[in-house]
């Protein structure tokens, strides 16, 4: 393999099973995202130079640390919408992610930790679009 990827493996009866931490990384980061009051995921410069530097997943505002006990930690980090409670929205975007990584993966979720980077503000309907809905 020409990158150094983390796998999960369980050997059964029938075979082995791998699931890379791209794979947890995704359902994480795609879970996280379709939670109400998320406007988007994102990763800091620091998080960037920590993944170049150590070969974590960090992308997408996801970092995955799995043991090889079938257990598995999280961090996210996203930009909350404004007009948002950040608690409860941090607080379903836990419940969302430990849930989808769960139930997808069979994974046991030991944490996961969020880091709000910021608040943004709905994209405001343009001038064309407003005529229209006026109409």
């Amino acid at each position: 393999m020409a990158e150094h990827k983390e796998y999960w493996s369980t050997t059964g009866e029938q075979g082995t099973i791998k699931i890379s931490e791209d794979v947890v990384a995704s359902i994480a980061a795609l879970s996280a995202s379709d939670t109400e009051g998320v406007s988007g995921l994102y990763s800091s410069l620091t998080s960037d130079i920590v993944s170049f530097l150590s070969k974590k997943n960090l992308s997408k505002g996801v970092r995955i640390e799995l043991d090889g006990e079938g257990a598995v930690k999280l961090e996210i980090s996203f930009l909350a919408l404004f007009g948002h409670n950040i608690r409860e929205v941090a607080g379903q975007v836990q419940q969302n992610v430990k849930s989808a990584v769960e139930s997808m993966t069979g994974l046991r979720v030991e944490s996961v930790d969020i880091h709000v980077g910021g608040v943004t503000f709905a994209p405001c309907a343009s001038a064309e679009e407003e005529a229209q809905t006026e109409s």
